[in-house]
């Protein structure tokens, strides 16, 4: 079609540049992609847990409207509470996902003459609330203490600082206590999206400002459920204002259905059992050992990094462990800078010792 014109132009650039997206299925692959860190996604203990709950409701595949409206339920303020109490703090809002929840919160909590200062590899859901805030907003070097203080000093107003605990691309932390020593200092308002260190991070996978005992340093925190939690929706939390403020003026969580129940008690079934998974954990953290001493790299998280640099090196390398039955995904350019692109390997405390070995072996001997 003539009109389609420039959809096709845009295509057929990507497809120069080795840059097209396309969707795909794992097959029976080794998974060393997903976000699945614990195995929760497949868990049939959730299922039996989350049936239960669900089978005195009247409603359990819909919610019949949006929380302001038909859409709001005791199981899912019970969530609410739940949750927020596990993460150590006042209240909580639950938003359809992860994407939403950042776009609600960025997007409406910043005013106009208020600041915003973001790690330049924040997730792109910040950068998309951030983009519909009446708020300035400047980047700052990642993870780099001293470009953050420069940016805070030139700052006028109210400041917001937004950082992940744990970057999805590269693995690495946040240096949190020091970025809190700064955001009071400067007193600004700390912002960090757990997603990535739920579940995992911290005795009983609290996420690593518990971890760490920040809880009452930071204005907001994002925890995350489509990752080591294995289901879907995120929860914000903070103080009952900051809760109430979001109901009021969050347009992702006003305008939008609710989750059905059945989510939500997924969501309460999983919050039931990953704080005990200790041993999960800690085969997890033997894999992640064992991954650094044959093939080096400085992340402790389950996020490992192979660097293959250009599009086409990159893809080559994940076709290749894909032929072999292991499931790794090249990240590209754009999603990555020009030069930057990689492995992604995932690691999960269902992956055995013997598939993390044949994984090195097989990068180690691809030239």
């Amino acid at each position: 079609m003539q009109k389609e014109d420039f959809l096709q132009a845009a295509l057929g650039k990507r497809r120069e540049q080795h840059a097209l997206r396309q969707l795909r299925l794992s097959g029976q692959r080794t998974d060393f992609c997903s976000n699945d860190y614990l195995g929760l996604a497949r868990s049939e203990k959730i299922q039996e847990n989350a049936h239960a709950i669900t089978k005195q409701l009247d409603q359990v595949h819909g919610s019949g409207g949006s929380r302001l409206l038909a859409g709001n339920y005791e199981l899912v303020e019970e969530a609410e509470q739940v949750i927020a109490e596990f993460h150590n703090a006042p209240a909580g809002l639950i938003y359809n996902s992860g994407y939403d929840a950042n776009l609600g919160l960025f997007s409406c909590v910043p005013q106009k003459g208020d600041v915003i200062i973001y790690d330049q590899l924040i997730h792109a859901s910040i950068r998309d609330g951030i983009r519909l805030s009446a708020a300035q907003a400047f980047s700052f070097i990642h993870n780099d203490l001293e470009d953050l203080q420069k940016k805070l000093l030139n700052a006028d107003g109210r400041v917001f600082v937004a950082v992940e605990s744990l970057y999805s691309m590269d693995g690495d932390m946040a240096p949190l206590e020091a970025i809190c020593d700064l955001c009071d200092r400067h007193h600004a308002y700390l912002v960090v999206d757990e997603a990535h260190a739920t579940g995992v991070a911290g005795d009983r996978g609290e996420g690593l400002v518990q971890e760490l005992g920040l809880e009452e340093r930071c204005f907001a925190r994002v925890h995350t459920f489509g990752k080591a939690v294995g289901c879907h929706g995120a929860i914000v939390l903070g103080s009952l204002f900051l809760r109430e403020y979001l109901i009021n003026f969050s347009r992702p969580f006003i305008y939008t259905t609710a989750l059905p129940p059945q989510a939500v008690a997924v969501m309460l079934s999983a919050y039931a059992i990953f704080p005990d998974m200790y041993a999960e954990r800690q085969h997890l953290r033997s894999l992640i050992k064992l991954f650094r001493e044959r093939m080096g790299g400085n992340s402790i998280t389950p996020i490992q990094v192979v660097m293959a640099p250009g599009n086409e090196r990159a893809r080559q390398l994940a076709a290749q462990l894909q032929e072999e039955g292991l499931d790794v995904r090249a990240i590209l350019h754009p999603t990555v800078p020009k030069g930057q692109e990689r492995l992604r390997v995932v690691l999960h405390s269902f992956n055995t010792v013997e598939e993390v070995e044949q994984l090195a072996a097989i990068v180690l001997s691809y030239s």
